[in-house]
């Protein structure tokens, strides 16, 4: 599969006064092909917010590079992206989004914004393009005079999505597109969301707590642990047998809706050890992981093959 994004060391350390750094992200390194859905996991606190603000250029990178497709993005200042013509190529439908529309516009308004911005376009041809738009995601014509606080959460979601293909990104990043809504909602949108990447051509990078959507949507998965993806390959594999201790833990936390097939749950003991100038030399699962030996403590694992197409960064996997 040809590589759409390649991610290369990719690292943000923020000042946080003293002399001392908090590593959100720790030289992180992927691919997403063209056409693919990568699921991106963890806790919260992991970084992975981090790494879609950097990929989106919403941030500018401490190290590291964003190719996309040869154009290296984290040479691009953050301030001066909205401009770049690469800008259309790289689009995000955000985890809440009634936060993420411009109360004073209206559902048309809001899906002609990037229209005018990046593709120039205006009059009929604007009106044109936004009403398609709205049927592509199943917004009624008659709701496009509306506006935010005037929508349902998933009418505002269709907005949202609508908003973020208008301009055809080839790279589509979802982050928790679907969290704020109902669950009923919730399928509807993600069926939406399937349909729009067969028709359209986009990869996804699909940003998620619920394991069982990654599990059904994601050709593959990253696992994220404080800055550093712990374990990444294709997503059924990696649900049916995890390597990383830290990936066992998230999945046997999934939710079953037959309990007594839930097989035993793995529980974490100890606290996370802290992102602030953390000893490079530590595996940031030390401390947690119920594999943990003296040498975790001195020799940081690396990712490493443990199979066709799997990483783990563990010792012991």
């Amino acid at each position: 599969m040809n590589a759409l994004l390649d991610i290369a060391g990719l690292a943000k350390r923020f000042d946080i006064g003293g002399k001392r750094l908090l590593h959100a992200v720790d030289h992180v390194s992927f691919t997403i092909g063209k056409g693919e859905t990568v699921g991106l996991v963890g806790e919260s606190g992991c970084g992975k917010s981090t790494l879609v603000r950097l990929i989106n250029r919403l941030l500018d990178p401490s190290d590291g590079s964003i190719a996309l497709t040869g154009a290296d993005l984290a040479k691009i200042r953050a301030s001066g992206f909205a401009g770049n013509p690469n800008r259309k190529r790289i689009q995000m439908v955000f985890q809440d989004a009634g936060d993420s529309l411009n109360p004073r516009f209206t559902a048309a308004q809001a899906i002609a914004d990037p229209l005018r911005r990046l593709a120039g376009l205006s009059g009929a041809k604007l009106t044109a393009r936004v009403e398609a738009l709205a049927d592509m995601t199943g917004l009624p014509r008659d709701l496009l005079t509306r506006f935010p606080h005037q929508l349902s959460g998933g009418q505002k979601a269709r907005v949202g999505i609508a908003r973020a293909i208008a301009v055809e990104p080839e790279l589509l990043i979802l982050d928790e597109p679907t969290a704020a809504l109902d669950v009923s909602v919730q399928v509807v949108i993600l069926q939406l969301l399937q349909t729009l990447k067969r028709e359209l051509g986009m990869s996804y990078l699909f940003v998620s707590h619920d394991l069982n959507v990654v599990r059904l949507l994601c050709d593959r998965v990253l696992v994220m642990y404080l800055g550093k993806i712990v374990e990444s390959g294709p997503a059924a594999e990696v649900f049916a047998d995890p390597k990383h201790p830290y990936t066992k833990a998230l999945i046997s936390a999934i939710p079953q809706a037959e309990p007594e097939k839930r097989l035993g749950r793995l529980r974490l003991s100890g606290e996370p050890r802290s992102p602030i100038d953390p000893d490079p030399r530590v595996c940031r699962f030390y401390g947690r992981c119920p594999k943990g030996e003296p040498r975790c403590s001195s020799d940081m694992p690396v990712l490493r093959e443990a199979g066709p197409a799997r990483e783990v960064a563990c010792h012991f996997a």
